[in-house]
């Protein structure tokens, strides 16, 4: 992919829950976000999904059957090649305990069901604008690392 192609794709989320209305809204709501979304039904399918294609972030569902959002969540912060990858979890929990639970599982944040459209917003944009800064400087240190390397097997010659 051409370097000016990379930085026009849209950014992709992936939206987990394993209820069917909560998925439309959540997707309703990122219709006012320019970005592609998917969806998952679990957090096996969600796990299945990620890595075939690494979405730019992800808002996940705390209470699913199969396996938590806990446990996806920790799962992919536990994996160096999706550990970048920031998690919103979304859930109805709102005991202290639920949110130092999530927050141990590794979530960049969290928000409380019912969504409110505008903080959701807010936050998808923010994280989204901070996983592009990321990524850009990622690319930046590789390209200088490689122009390191070729100088010193310049200055080797």
């Amino acid at each position: 992919m051409s370097k000016l192609k990379e930085q026009d794709k849209k950014p992709t989320v992936l939206v987990v829950d394993d209820n069917q209305q909560n998925l439309e809204l959540l997707q309703a709501y990122l219709e006012d976000v320019e970005c592609r979304t998917i969806s998952a039904g679990d957090g096996l399918e969600a796990l299945k999904i990620i890595g075939e294609d690494a979405p730019d972030l992800i808002l996940l569902d705390v209470m699913m059957p199969k396996m938590s959002g806990f446990e996806v969540c920790k799962r992919l912060k536990n994996d160096p090649k999706t550990a970048d990858i920031p998690v919103i979890m979304v859930t109805a929990l709102s005991e202290f305990g639920d949110i130092e639970r999530a927050i141990d599982s590794g979530t960049d944040d969290f928000l409380s069901k019912p969504v409110n459209k505008l903080e959701l917003l807010t936050r998808i944009k923010t994280m989204l604008k901070l996983k592009h800064l990321s990524d850009k400087l990622e690319r930046t240190l590789a390209y200088l690392s490689e122009i390191e390397k070729q100088a010193q097997m310049a200055k080797s010659d």
